[in-house]
C-alpha cells in the first residue's frame, strides 16, 4: 500500500465520521441550514423583498416566499448579471454557470465563494466514502479522467463564467494535478468530437484507474479506444476500475458499458448541477444516492402530481415519504431561493435519506392523461433486456397522437447496439414492464385509447449527430428520455 493510499483511508474515515453526524440528525441540520440562509441574506435585496427579518419558522419562509423556476427568478438574475451588488445573496457570485435551455435564452446560474466549496467537497467525498466502504485505494496512484467543459472561461460585467465542469475544473486540489487527465490543453478544445480524438490519444498509454463522465459522451470515448486497441477497455486499462458518473441512469448503458471494458467495474453516481450539488452514492449496496443536507442548501419538496394545481403543498426533510415522486425545490447559498430546478427524486430510504433522480417535471409524456416519466422508461427498458443480449446506445420516447392509420400510441426510438430477434415481441415486453408500473398507462391500453408501442430503430450515431445538428455534442448536454410532443421525434423520424 502505498503512502498515498494509506492516506486517502485515513482521510476517508475522518469524513465517513463527520458526515455520520449530520445525515444523523436530518430535521436538525436541515433548520441549522434555513436559518442561516435566511441570517445572511437578510439585507440583499430578495431578503428585505421577502420580509427575511421577520422569517423564523418554515411556515414562515413558506408564505413570504413563493416556489419559482428561473424564469421567474429572471428579473433579479438579470440585476446580479449586469454587475450590481447584494441582490440574491451578499456581495457578487464568484461565477456564473452558464446553461441553457430557458425560454428565454441563457440561464446565468449563480456560484458564490459560500457555495462553491460544496461543489468540490461533495465530489470529493463521495470517492472518500467509496473509499472507506470498500478499502479500494488503489485507484489513487493510477491516472484519473474527467469528460467534462472546456474550462476556458468568459467574463460578463467583472464576473468569470463558464459550464460548470469548467469552473470546477479551477478547483482540482494539487494533490490530483499530477494524476489527473487529460491535459489543460486538450481540456480547452471545444469541438467535442476533436476533443474525444485528442484525448484517446493522450490517455491510450496511461495507467488510467478512474474514468467519470456522463455515459452516453464516455461511451464515445470507450468505443474510439476500443476502434484504436483492438481489443477491451479493460485490457487496455488493466487498473481501471472505477467509473464515476451523473446526469443521466447509469442502468440503460450498464450492459454496453460491460461489454466495451470486458468486464465489471464499480460505479459511482453523483447528482450535481449547475445550482448546487445534492448528492452521491454513499454505498454499493444500497440504492440511491445520500442526499446532502449540510451543503449549505434547504430542501423542499412537493408531489409531482399535485405541481401544477393552484397551491401545492410544500413539504420539509422530516414529511417525506418512501417512492413518492417528488419536485425537488431548494434555496441555497447561492441566491437561489425555492427555486424548482426541474428535476424530480424518489426517495428509497429514509434513515439516512437518500434518493434516486426519477426525471424531469418538463419532461414526461402525458398526452392522453398518462403520466409517464423518466424512471418508468428506464425501468421498462431495463426489465426487457434482462436475460438476453439486446444492448442499447441510447433511446428516447415521445407520443404519436395522429398516425397514419390505427390507434395512437407511444413510439420509442431505439439506437440498438444488438438487435432483439424480434422487434415486436421486444416491444411487447417494455410495453408490459410500462403497464406493470404505470396504472394510467394501463387503463389507456385496456380501454383501447393507446395501442402497444412501437420502436423505431435509429441508425448508428443517429443520436449523436442529432445531438450535433442542434450544437450539444458532448460535455454535460444529455438527451432527454422523454417529450411530450414531437420535436425531437420528427428530427429522428
Amino acid at each position: 500500500m502505498s503512502i498515498k493510499s494509506f492516506a486517502a483511508k485515513l482521510f476517508a474515515a475522518r469524513i465517513h465520521k463527520k458526515t455520520l453526524q449530520w445525515s444523523s440528525n436530518p430535521v436538525e441540520t436541515q433548520q441549522k441550514v434555513l436559518a442561516d440562509l435566511i441570517r445572511q441574506a437578510k439585507e440583499t435585496q430578495f431578503g428585505k423583498d421577502h420580509n427575511f427579518d421577520f422569517i423564523i419558522t418554515f411556515s414562515d419562509f413558506a408564505q413570504n416566499v413563493p416556489i419559482r423556476d428561473y424564469e421567474e427568478l429572471k428579473p433579479y438574475v438579470d440585476r446580479v448579471v449586469k454587475g450590481e451588488e447584494n441582490i440574491l445573496w451578499k456581495g457578487k457570485p464568484l461565477y456564473f454557470a452558464k446553461t441553457s435551455g430557458t425560454t428565454s435564452g441563457a440561464k446565468y446560474i449563480p456560484l458564490t465563494k459560500e457555495s462553491m466549496p460544496f461543489h468540490i467537497q461533495a465530489a470529493r467525498n463521495a470517492i472518500l466514502s467509496y473509499i472507506h466502504e470498500t478499502g479500494n485505494a488503489d485507484f489513487v496512484d493510477g491516472k484519473m479522467i474527467f469528460l467534462q467543459g472546456s474550462p476556458i472561461l468568459e467574463e460578463k460585467n467583472g464576473i468569470k463564467l463558464g459550464r460548470l465542469s469548467g469552473i470546477v475544473a479551477h478547483f482540482v486540489p494539487k494533490y490530483l494535478q499530477k494524476n489527473r487527465m487529460p491535459s489543460w490543453e486538450t481540456n480547452c478544445i471545444e469541438d467535442w468530437e476533436t476533443k474525444v480524438d485528442a484525448i484517446v490519444e493522450e490517455t491510450y498509454n496511461q495507467n488510467m484507474a478512474v474514468i467519470s463522465g456522463i455515459p452516453s459522451w464516455v461511451q464515445m470515448y470507450f468505443e474510439k479506444l476500443q476502434q484504436k486497441a483492438n481489443k477491451p477497455v479493460g485490457e487496455l486499462f488493466k487498473n481501471f476500475n472505477l467509473f464515476i458518473y451523473g446526469g443521466v441512469n447509469y442502468e440503460p448503458y450498464r450492459a454496453k458499458f460491460e461489454n466495451l471494458i470486458g468486464r465489471k467495474v464499480d460505479s459511482i453516481e453523483l447528482f450535481p448541477a449547475s445550482e448546487g450539488f445534492f448528492a452521491y452514492q454513499d454505498s454499493q449496496k444500497e440504492k440511491g444516492m445520500l442526499l446532502l443536507l449540510n451543503s449549505g442548501i434547504f430542501y423542499e419538496f412537493v408531489k409531482a402530481d399535485e405541481f401544477f394545481t393552484e397551491k401545492p403543498r410544500r413539504y420539509t426533510i422530516g414529511e417525506v415519504e418512501l417512492n413518492v415522486n417528488y419536485v425537488l425545490i431548494l434555496s441555497s447559498n447561492a441566491g437561489l431561493w425555492a427555486y424548482n430546478i426541474g428535476d424530480t427524486v424518489q426517495f428509497t430510504c429514509l434513515k439516512p435519506y437518500r434518493v434516486i433522480v426519477s426525471g424531469r417535471i418538463k419532461h414526461y409524456i402525458s398526452a392522453f392523461g398518462e403520466h409517464v416519466i423518466g424512471k418508468e422508461v428506464e425501468t421498462a427498458l431495463q426489465q426487457a433486456m434482462e436475460n438476453t443480449n439486446v444492448r442499447v446506445n441510447e433511446f428516447t420516447v415521445a407520443p404519436q397522437i395522429t398516425p397514419k392509420e390505427g390507434l395512437p400510441y407511444h413510439e420509442w426510438f431505439i439506437e440498438f447496439e444488438n438487435e432483439p430477434e424480434n422487434l415486436e415481441d421486444f416491444a411487447l415486453q417494455i410495453d408490459n414492464a410500462m403497464r406493470q408500473q404505470n396504472v394510467y398507462y394501463d387503463d389507456l391500453i385496456v380501454g383501447n385509447v393507446l395501442r402497444t408501442l412501437v420502436i423505431t430503430k435509429v441508425a448508428k450515431n443517429g443520436f449523436q449527430e442529432y445531438m450535433k445538428s442542434i450544437g450539444k455534442l458532448g460535455g454535460q448536454n444529455k438527451l432527454p428520455r422523454l417529450s411530450n410532443d414531437r420535436k425531437i421525434a420528427d428530427q429522428l423520424s
